[in-house]
């Protein structure tokens, strides 16, 4: 059996494969199980999909109580390493956010991405200062290696989705915010919101650490990333939205023409979705 640690270490290495590590955002230990089985080398969480799920908006409204269940059963549930969206870190000051980085250790999970937007939901929050997100990221480091465990921070730079901010602008906030959180600890860069293939190649050879994309409508390819040096790549609560989406058309296509199309196409058996849970 893979110890935790052991897993930290896997989930550090594929930052730095030849290939981009792609992530498709689990929200419960169903879709974890169903992502590990179609062969991905890890799992990573995602907030907007937990909460909504669990009937809450995204922007830590959701109890941490709540957060940290769902990461324990998604962590419990598969094999491969997961990684954690705690988003701020559900947490007013560091011993709050250390408490949080230390639950999400006890739930089995090895990373943690951590949010420099200020708590709320949406775009164009305002911004931690350098400084203040310098100390958070210390803080989780600290604790990790507190608990033995070499966590993966993944520190995410909402400098795209800053207020009034100019693509020049956005991609100068996200060098200067880049370079001192991997100065302070961090082992990769998000930057959602980073489209511009110029930019997105700019960095990664300015920055020369893994670089986290978001992927979906309007992102660079997965292949295209990948030959930019992108070396993180991931669907955020895309994949739950269509989830909900196929569900959507299940009821309409139920209401309006009486059949199973949408229902059956594609769908994972009974008999599939136990056997995901067995053993």
């Amino acid at each position: 059996m893979t110890t935790q640690a052991e897993k930290a270490n896997i989930l550090l290495s594929l930052h730095h494969a030849e290939q981009p590590l792609i992530l498709v955002n689990a929200w419960d230990a169903a879709s974890a199980c169903i992502v590990e089985q179609a062969g991905f080398p890890a799992i990573a969480t995602t907030s907007a999909g937990v909460a909504n799920a669990l009937g809450h908006t995204d922007g830590q409204k959701l109890p941490w109580a709540e957060m940290g269940q769902a990461i324990r059963k998604m962590a419990q549930a598969v094999k491969v390493p997961v990684t954690a969206d705690i988003e701020a870190g559900f947490g007013s000051d560091l011993p709050e956010l250390e408490a949080t980085i230390q639950h999400v250790i006890e739930a089995g999970a090895v990373g943690v991405n951590l949010e420099d937007a200020l708590p709320g939901g949406g775009a164009e929050r305002p911004l931690y200062s350098v400084a203040q997100q310098l100390e958070r990221i210390r803080a989780a480091r600290r604790t990790g290696e507190r608990l033995q465990v070499r966590l993966v921070i993944n520190a995410r730079t909402d400098a795209y989705w800053g207020k009034n901010s100019s693509p020049s602008e956005a991609l100068r906030k996200t060098l200067e915010r880049g370079r001192a959180y991997l100065e302070a600890g961090a082992d990769c860069i998000f930057v959602p919101g980073l489209r511009l293939p110029e930019h997105i190649r700019a960095a990664v050879e300015q920055l020369r650490a893994p670089i986290n994309i978001l992927g979906g409508a309007g992102a660079p390819s997965i292949p295209e990333l990948a030959r930019l040096g992108v070396k993180r790549i991931s669907l955020g609560s895309g994949p739950m939205r269509a989830a909900m989406g196929t569900l959507r058309r299940i009821c309409q296509e139920s209401a309006a023409a009486g059949t199973y199309n949408a229902l059956t196409d594609g769908a994972v058996s009974y008999a599939e979705m136990n056997d995901l849970f067995l053993g």
